[in-house]
Order: structure tokens, then sequence, then C-alpha cells
């Protein structure tokens, strides 16, 4: 199958700073998650016969130039199903074609939609099963570890995603930010006992019981968080609603 990975530039909290926009199969071909305009994707785009564009998710650092490239193709815009109206409010694009889990595009490498929550409520992996790859947005990155903040981000979500994807058995990993995952197991085996381990910091900072969530931050990050402190106290927050369903803490910040 071919795949060209074009890394754009891009305003973006961590990992970031660039964003994968990545061009998939035989003409006509998926341009997915065009986050932004560059030469490179500019040519690729010209050279192919786009028939269909998607994005993994619809955070603003994924769907930047979909729009221009919405208006420079023929390609159909899909959506995930039950998400028209703000897959067009975060894009200004109005969906030609929606696409609900487990379906299909109408391409040849037979690229199938799944469903994948967890980082975002509308992130879906796009999963091409007879060459054993996936193209898994903001799931996994092959160094360091992918943001699950509440409201929208959801842990149990995340974990369970993070599960199908290493029961799949997959040969290569392609992801929104950084490199080419060649050896997903291992990758996806780490993001799991990362994810983990922090939330074994959290329940324990909860059991230590901080007057606030800013003593709850401390007690789970032992590191400097000056730039990100927004994005760790989401991401505990994400931890502490799994862990409370779960029933295994009970916390509230004291009265003021």
């Amino acid at each position: 199958m071919e795949v060209s990975r074009h890394p754009v530039s891009v305003p973006t909290r961590p990992p970031g700073g660039r964003t994968n926009a990545y061009v998939i199969g035989a003409d006509p071909a998926l341009l997915l998650d065009p986050a932004g305009r560059s030469d490179a994707l500019d040519r690729a785009v010209q050279d192919r016969t786009v028939g269909h564009i998607c994005c993994t998710h619809t955070h603003p650092d994924h769907v930047g130039a979909l729009e221009h490239y919405a208006r420079e193709t023929d390609g159909a815009v899909w959506a995930l199903r039950g998400r028209a109206s703000s897959f067009e409010r975060a894009t200004g694009v109005r969906p030609d074609r929606t696409i609900g889990d487990g379906g299909t595009l109408p391409c040849a490498e037979g690229l199938e939609i799944r469903y994948a929550p967890g980082h975002a409520s509308d992130h879906v992996i796009v999963h091409a099963k007879a060459a054993g790859v996936a193209f898994v947005g903001d799931c996994a990155v092959d160094e360091g570890s992918v943001v699950v903040g509440a409201p929208d981000g959801v842990m149990r979500a995340y974990l369970t995603t993070l599960r199908r994807l290493r029961a799949w058995d997959l040969e290569r990993l392609y992801p929104g930010h950084g490199p080419v995952i060649d050896d997903p197991e291992a990758t996806l085996e780490r993001l799991l006992a990362h994810r983990l381990a922090r939330e074994e910091r959290v329940k324990e900072a909860v059991e230590e019981r901080p007057a606030d969530l800013e003593g709850l931050l401390e007690r789970a990050y032992d590191k400097d968080l000056t730039g990100v402190e927004d994005l760790a106290r989401a991401t505990v927050m994400a931890h502490l609603a799994k862990l409370e369903r779960e029933g295994r803490v009970c916390w509230e910040p004291a009265p003021r």
C-alpha cells in the first residue's frame, strides 16, 4: 500500500509543533489529517487524484487545512456518523458523507474506520487490515505519551482503545505526531504501562488527602510542569474520573 507522510508545522501543544498528514493508497487516494499546508503536501495532492478526505479527530492541529484541500480537490469529505454538525463547526466544511464504526471507505485498499475514543470523543483510527497497519492519530506516539484530558478525554476509553489496537497484531502504526512506529506491540505496552503508573500515582496522591487540586497535582507529578500545567491538570481529572467510576477513590477538594 502506498503511503506518503507529510509533517506540517502547526500551532499545537505537546507533543507538537508538527502534525503528520498522510496521502494513502492508489488513485483515488485518501488525504488524512490535513493539518496545514506545506509545499510537499501540495505537490503530493497535485500529483494524485484525491478521492476522499477525513481526519482522525477534529482538534485544530489536525484539521487546519481541511477546508483548503476540500476546495482544491474533488475528494469527498467524510465525518464520523453522528458528528457532522460538530465536524462542520471545527473545520468550516459540511461533510459530504458520514461513516460509522466498522465502515469501509470506497477505495481499493479497503480502509476501515474504527471508532477510537479516549484522546478525543470523536477520535477514529483508519485500519488497513490487509496491510497490517493503522493510522492512529493521537492514540499513540513513538516517544513520550498522549494527553488524555478531561472533559473530552476519557481515560477508560483511551485504555480500551490501546488494548484494541494491541489485539489487532499490527505491523506498523502511522501516528499523528512523530515518526512511524515499527514496533506497535512495544509502543502500546509502554503507553499502557505509563497510564497505569500515572493512575497509581493519582490514587496515592488522593490517599494523602491534599486540600485542593493543586496539591493533588503536585503529588501526582514529581516534576516541573511549567508550560504544561493545564494539560497535567486535565489529565489528572481524567484519571480521577476513571478511579471514581470504578469505586477506587472518592475525592473532593476541601471547602474554601
